[in-house]
């Protein structure tokens, strides 16, 4: 896909997972909002899969460590062709198999079920190394959220695959800086992200969380590394793609009531039509980064 298509993506991916939280009155919309560029680049430009064929011995795996934002997988997953569209409407229903936390025994796609932060990283290890002893080339993947690595298992998961060289393995880091309880800084400071994991043996990777070029490039350059476990640190905003979604915490874990749903779908029908005309075209939009409301940039 282009940049442009990418961003159609993200922007049609945040309008249904706007739809499924609406629906079903709960659900996590910022968290999922601000990874939505991150899967999308991933599934549609990086990851060797097939949608009709999802338990291939050597496709690469994906694992969703913060399992709560599946607003951005199970859209990423149904636009990417493993299941219908209009099956998202039984998200967190009773007559539906799409539970609020990733769940890998009834939704097509979902390599590991998770929830319980921390523990989809340590899983993700083991996949890597299943594939090293295996001897298959595949490659995981497993993102995280910068609140879930408050959990003490996610830094033994690094220790290990540290230890095993695991280099077909890429963590990557939702630094949108902002957790259920407020700041991440204030809540229980992590920073510096970047020296702490290249302290605990991994190629460190710093990146622009809504720039589809440096999001390829991060990709690119952690599939080239030899030896070692690579991490991309990904800056972004919470609630990326709604206003008043954007740089909140309140957007963690709350669904939106009527007016606020009607302005959010407004917001992003109009991305997705402005990303609809061809580029170049008068009120074609341009895929670019964003503009950052909180946070550092790692140099």
């Amino acid at each position: 896909m282009t940049h442009q298509e990418l961003a159609l993506t993200a922007a049609r991916a945040r309008l249904l997972g706007l739809e499924m939280v609406y629906r079903a009155a709960s659900g996590h919309l910022g968290g999922s909002f601000s990874a939505l560029d991150l899967l999308t680049v991933l599934y549609q430009n990086v990851m060797r899969v097939d949608p009709q064929d999802p338990q291939a011995p050597g496709r690469d795996r994906f694992v969703l460590s913060k399992g709560h934002c599946t607003p951005a997988l199970y859209p990423t997953l149904a636009l990417r062709g493993y299941f219908p569209v209009d099956e998202l409407g039984q998200f967190r229903s009773i007559r539906g198999h799409l539970s609020g936390h990733a769940e890998m025994c009834h939704v097509r796609g979902v390599d590991m079920s998770t929830g319980s932060l921390g523990q989809g990283v340590s899983a993700a290890v083991g996949m890597a190394l299943a594939g090293k002893l295996d001897k298959l080339d595949y490659r995981v993947y497993a993102m995280l959220g910068d609140g879930e690595v408050e959990e003490g298992q996610v830094w033994e998961a690094a220790m290990s695959a540290a230890k095993f060289q695991l280099d077909n393995l890429c963590a990557i880091v939702d630094v949108n800086g902002l957790q259920i309880d407020g700041p991440t800084a204030e809540v229980m400071p992590s920073e510096p992200l970047d020296q702490k994991w290249a302290a605990f043996g991994w190629h460190v990777i710093p990146c622009d969380g809504h720039d589809y070029a440096a999001i390829e490039a991060a990709y690119a350059q952690a599939a080239a590394v030899r030896g070692q476990p690579s991490v991309i640190l990904a800056r972004t905003v919470k609630g990326k793609g709604v206003s008043f979604m954007e740089g909140s915490a309140g957007w963690h874990g709350k669904a939106p009531n009527d007016q606020q749903y009607q302005q959010a779908k407004a917001e992003l029908e109009g991305q997705i039509a402005a990303l609809s005309q061809p580029a170049g075209q008068p009120g074609a939009a341009q895929a670019a980064p964003a503009e950052r409301k909180e946070g550092k940039a790692y140099v």
